[in-house]
């Protein structure tokens, strides 16, 4: 499995939140390129990044953070949060991103998601934030009435190539992530890679995911335990193999 430290963006600065909530916040560094280059040298191979004003907004906020945090990674970077239209996808892509994440707009509008797969083939992420195995929407504020396994489902038909699942009731709380339903979601979409994100805190936490034997469980998100020096990249890197 491959390990992608995250980073998160607000207000310009690399942040934490605790359960998506804007206001459970703890602010990590003044300086996100900064960041990124210290996770690159701590032996991360991929960055994760989402742009927590955009997914709040419905639109991206930090283009020219996003763009320097790119550079100075050197390295396979994914990225979300309000990438809802054709131009935003196209702009964060071109910027250098390697995948755009797409979350509240491939849910709500299917012809979008199709056209951006059928343009940008597996350069296109989908993100599912789920509650409960529902799925929520406009930064984890809304929950809808359609079950996470069923919409990874459409995405494996629609041919998305990367899942990226958040448990939103674990994610920043260090508790471990929700196996029962990460494997639910790697068996709804068996031909997608799936990406674990929510509570994984731990090399055990990682064991764990690995121990579920699903061969499309490709990558594991880590941001809080690692800002808070409760584990390193290269730990959990060591689980993963």
């Amino acid at each position: 499995m491959v390990i992608l430290p995250a980073i998160d963006l607000k207000g310009g600065v690399c942040v934490r939140l605790r359960q998506g909530r804007a206001d459970d916040m703890t602010q990590y560094n003044a300086d996100p390129a900064a960041q990124a280059r210290a996770w690159r040298d701590a032996g991360g191979e991929e960055l994760h990044v989402v742009d927590l004003d955009g997914a709040f907004a419905g639109t991206p906020r930090h283009a020219e953070v996003i763009a320097e945090i790119i550079r100075a990674f050197g390295g396979p970077v994914e990225v979300g949060g309000g990438l809802r239209t054709p131009d935003a996808v196209k702009r964060v892509l071109e910027a250098g991103a390697t995948r755009a994440i797409l979350g509240s707009a491939a849910l709500e509008d299917p012809a979008f998601l199709e056209a951006m797969v059928k343009q940008w083939g597996n350069r296109i992420a989908v993100g599912i934030d789920a509650k409960d195995g529902l799925v929520q929407t406009r930064g984890w504020v809304e929950t809808s009435s359609v079950k996470a396994t069923d919409f990874a489902a459409r995405c494996d038909a629609l041919g998305v190539a990367t899942i990226i699942y958040t448990d939103t009731a674990t994610d920043g709380m260090l508790g471990g992530p929700n196996l029962g339903q990460m494997a639910a979601i790697c068996d709804a979409a068996p031909h997608v890679f799936i990406t674990a994100s929510g509570g994984v805190s731990s090399p055990d936490d990682v064991r764990h995911l690995k121990a579920l034997g699903r061969e499309n469980l490709r990558a594991a998100i880590v941001g809080k335990a690692l800002y808070d020096g409760r584990t390193t990249v290269a730990a959990m890197k060591e689980a993963a193999l």
